[in-house]
């Protein structure tokens, strides 16, 4: 019996000591010797423009800070940890809704330069049921051509057309590349329902919903959005005097004066933007037909043939979602062109060129009064705070749609409690 107990207290000794070793090993992990890292959270997050009135107010105690994100360089590699590249740059990987899920929407983006602008761009309007095809200027930088390539290749749906053009502002190369895309576009497996064009220096207002919602409208379902009007006379002589690309920096009238034929199948010319939202069945007829073929050939000469193909064919009764009543009607852009400062705006907080506004951060109030889909035109290295501010409202808007758990790494803003002139995060949901 002795033994029995002197068995059982050395046991219990033995425990004793295992406990007590064991828990020495927990609180050394659990408080390491280092010391613990600072909530300072000025490493992590930049303060958000100091003008940007457009985002909504922080909870009180609170203020707004941009998270930092990955710098985007000509250093893309082809072997780059994709998943962690969508995280870092604060894409979205889920569609945010069922209605966005079952009305998947194509994009084509023409793009010559600033890869920052166009990776903010791209990030705005991605979502995986879309797709994309990227165009980019066959003179632009190899640099950049080789990072567009590999950070298209981190997205399935994202590719750039197989085959680029010199384009030229004004000539029938920047038509051209559209079409170069619509081709790829319609071999693509996602299916999508409509169509829209990019360039590079555009940026939403509308979010990829609220898209959905405007093109599926009584207005607009099964319709194409290309607005414009009957060719004016201040217009005719785009069409009616031959034009032809210099060196792919110019437009300049052919020879001396020289005039065209009339248009094939006696069309009448329209004259209008050259952005839209045009119907997949549209796209698959008219890349097809032969009128809209012989159009196309007859445009090679003409001045900025993109503002009058799309809407010229848009008024012909046997296209598919044709809108032959349709004017000026559609919201495709916001733009502040200078004749029409006055009456449309107030003026041009940025400056103009070309006779187009390039934004400030006091042109944003306007844009977003407008509801219009895209805006037109901005410039990072000009004004830099108007994109940064209108980006941040823009994801604020996306995430306050969605219909699924938000991931932090969606989150381009975030609010942070201001302790004696220490910035410390709040929890995120």
């Amino acid at each position: 019996m002795v033994q029995l107990e002197n068995t059982k207290c050395s046991f219990l000794f033995c425990l004793g000591v295992c406990i007590l070793i064991c828990s020495a090993i927990y609180l050394k992990a659990k408080i390491p010797n280092t010391p613990l890292p600072s909530t300072d959270l000025s490493s992590q997050t930049t303060p958000v423009p100091q003008s940007c009135d457009i985002l909504p107010p922080a909870t009180p105690g609170f203020k707004w800070q941009q998270k930092d994100c990955k710098k985007i360089s000509y250093e893309t590699k082809p072997d780059a940890d994709c998943t962690l590249l969508q995280s870092d740059l604060h894409f979205i990987m889920e569609p945010l809704s069922k209605e966005e899920e079952d009305f998947p929407l194509a994009f084509i983006i023409t793009i010559h330069k600033e890869l920052e602008t166009f990776v903010r761009l791209l990030r705005a309007i991605y979502a995986p049921q879309n797709a994309y095809c990227i165009h980019i200027d066959a003179k632009a930088l190899e640099e950049y051509k080789t990072s567009v390539r590999n950070l298209a290749g981190c997205f399935p749906n994202v590719f750039v057309v197989s085959v680029t053009e010199k384009v030229t502002y004004a000539g029938i190369s920047r038509l051209q590349a559209d079409i170069n895309c619509m081709k790829d576009l319609v071999k693509s497996p996602t299916n999508w329902k409509r169509v829209i064009n990019l360039c590079g220096q555009d940026f939403p207002i509308q979010t990829n919903l609220e898209l959905v919602r405007y093109m599926q409208g009584s207005e607009w379902k099964d319709r194409n959005m290309t607005p414009g009007i009957k060719q004016p006379l201040t217009m005719k002589y785009r069409t009616k005097f031959q034009y032809e690309e210099v060196k792919g920096t110019h437009v300049a009238p052919k020879g001396k004066g020289q005039k065209k034929r009339p248009p094939p199948h006696n069309l009448t010319i329209y004259f209008g933007t050259a952005y839209y939202s045009l119907t997949r069945p549209f796209v698959e007829f008219i890349l097809n037909d032969k009128v809209a073929n012989d159009l196309l050939e007859w445009s090679r000469d003409t001045f900025s043939p993109d503002e009058h193909y799309w809407v010229t064919l848009n008024h012909m009764k046997e296209t598919p979602g044709s809108y032959v009543e349709g004017e000026w009607e559609g919201n495709v852009r916001a733009i502040k062109w200078r004749d029409q400062e006055g009456t449309v705006h107030q003026g041009c907080k940025g400056q103009y060129i070309r006779d187009i506004c390039v934004y400030g951060i006091g042109d944003l109030p306007w844009l977003i009064e407008r509801e219009s889909m895209f805006a037109n035109k901005f410039e990072t290295s000009s004004f830099p705070e108007a994109l940064d501010c209108l980006e941040l409202w823009h994801r604020h808007k996306v995430l306050q749609h969605a219909t699924v758990p938000i991931q932090p790494s969606w989150r381009l803003t975030t609010e942070v409690e201001v302790i004696n002139s220490t910035l410390i995060s709040k929890p995120e949901d």
